[in-house]
């Protein structure tokens, strides 16, 4: 019998009235559990986080919040076996895949615990320098942070069901701010988990974390001004957030975290038997199927110069043929499936969509030889290579998010400004790699499209040996993109608070604005 999911609002765990939502095992096609909001009252999960959680977080120090986070970290890393295994069990990922996303939780939360026992002791928090008003130097003003009074609505996306979590609660529990998380349905048995054991440790303030399992409902009618929304998912849905009547007229802050057609480039110096040549390709392989490419930061685009495509063409089909694709609780499987059938549908839609601007390098779409996989079950899909016929006028390639194990070699003239070019035709990307030991060719190819990304990851002989890839969503470092990409920036160490508080200007004698903000 599969479980029943609750969610935990108003201080108490509780279940849907009906009309259950099914959660899969992706490999097996079996029911592991059930869930539904119907019934739960939105607004009195919201006031609840207000009244209750709220003052109390706001009540504490940034150091005593960051203590908070410790705790959550090692409350959560106590349970990792078993947390790694609902991964597998509930989102199709391989040991690996899940400690990506486990360990990326525990490690976001433990960062953020070491950051806020460095911020101030005050509750506001000194945004900038102070400046001189005037003549005297008695007479100042500084920009400060404080702590919003409302909610942290987090609507999170299927493919990181615990990184996604905590990477947006760190931040908004360092600020001051309580947090309901809502899990995408398909995959909140791990989230659901997380938060079972957060409760159960009492690591937080009553109030301080709500739980979701199912759909929202109504429930961004009743946000009030104080509230944000953080999101990530598609473009659509984040774009019927922002249109929410409710969220337009009190003028809640959203974020979005959406669509990206990410890219990576390969210099023009580069050559077959370099060995940033041989990490080009290893990184481009890993981002085509880490998680079965349900990834945001995953490479859709492959810009090489002219004359490297064959070689790269051949280079990335031997590494993707070497892939072990199966079940995922199986030792050696690299990937495991698709999140579930309607994932696997919209891959083969865009598929289509893209073979009509490319041709095949390696693999048809199918499933391919499978390992330890019972008959047809499972939404499986082989690694797809493609080679765009002509890149520069092609709608798909830059325009469609294949969200599975999909990427298009895109040929360029060699130049920084045909490669920026071509970044840019993305409309804005979370990330874009660059594979480069040509110093005039990276500061060319940043200046020309640096405004089109969230981030650039530039790798050379110097620092390829010392860094994880480009697909990797460092604490420190802002996690977001303009455009198509939705336009967020969270994370980025002390970046991501500011989202969760508010910035005033404070103007007054000296000696106070230090007392209020250092």
């Amino acid at each position: 019998m599969s479980e029943l999911l609750k969610s935990y609002v108003g201080g108490h765990f509780q279940a849907g009235e009906g009309g259950l939502a099914a959660l899969i095992n992706p490999t097996t096609d079996e029911v592991v559990a059930q869930t539904s909001t119907t019934g739960i009252d939105m607004a009195g999960a919201l006031a609840y986080a207000r009244d209750t959680g709220g003052p109390d977080l706001r009540a504490l120090s940034f150091a005593q919040r960051a203590e908070l986070l410790g705790k959550a970290s090692k409350a959560l890393h106590a349970h990792r076996d078993e947390l790694l295994d609902l991964s597998t069990l509930n989102g199709g990922n391989t040991r690996g895949d899940a400690k990506f996303d486990v360990d990326g939780a525990t490690g976001t939360l433990a960062y953020y615990a070491k950051l806020g026992s460095t911020l101030s002791e005050t509750p506001l928090l000194a945004d900038g320098e102070t400046e001189l008003l005037g003549r005297s130097p008695r007479m100042v003003g500084r920009h400060v942070l404080a702590p919003l009074h409302g909610v942290a609505v987090h609507i999170n996306a299927f493919n990181f069901p615990a990184w996604g979590f905590a990477e947006k609660a760190a931040v908004a529990w360092l600020a001051g701010m309580p947090v309901l998380t809502k899990p995408a349905t398909s995959t909140a048995l791990l989230t659901a988990r997380m938060v079972e054991i957060l409760i159960e440790d009492q690591v937080l303030p009553s109030g301080a974390l709500s739980l979701l399992c199912g759909s929202a409902g109504d429930l961004l009618d009743h946000l009030s001004w104080q509230d944000v929304v953080a999101f990530t998912g598609s473009a659509d849905t984040g774009l019927k957030i922002r249109s929410n009547e409710n969220i337009l007229r009190q003028g809640v802050r959203v974020g979005i975290e959406a669509d990206s057609l990410n890219a990576a480039v390969l210099g023009p110096d580069m050559d077959d038997d370099s060995e940033l040549f041989d990490r080009f390709i290893q990184d481009v392989a890993k981002e085509i199927t880490q998680k079965a490419g349900q990834k945001c930061t995953a490479i859709r685009r492959i810009l090489v110069p002219e004359a490297m495509v064959a070689k790269v063409g051949e280079a990335l089909a031997a590494e993707l043929a070497a892939v072990k694709v199966g079940n995922p609780a199986e030792k050696g499987i690299k990937m495991g499936p698709l999140n579930n059938g309607q994932q696997l549908t919209d891959v083969k839609a865009g598929l289509d969509a893209l073979r009509a601007e490319a041709k095949t390098i390696h693999g048809d779409g199918g499933r391919g030889e499978l390992h330890a996989v019972d008959a047809d079950k499972g939404s499986f899909v082989s690694p797809v290579l493609l080679e765009a016929s002509d890149g520069l006028n092609a709608k798909a390639i830059h325009n469609l998010e294949v969200f599975g194990p999909v990427s298009t070699l895109v040929a360029y003239d060699g130049s920084a400004g045909q490669s920026a070019q071509l970044l840019g035709l993305g409309q804005g990307s979370l990330v874009a790699s660059v594979y480069s030991d040509d110093k005039r060719f990276t500061t060319d190819l940043v200046n020309a499209g640096a405004s089109f990304q969230g981030r650039l990851f530039l790798a050379s002989s110097k620092v390829s040996d010392h860094v994880l890839g480009p697909g990797a969503v460092l604490p420190a470092s802002m996690h977001g993109g303009p455009g198509r990409a939705g336009g967020g920036e969270e994370l980025g160490g002390r970046v991501g608070l500011k989202f969760y508080m508010q910035r005033l200007a404070l103007q007054g004698y000296a000696p106070l604005l230090e007392r209020l903000a250092h």
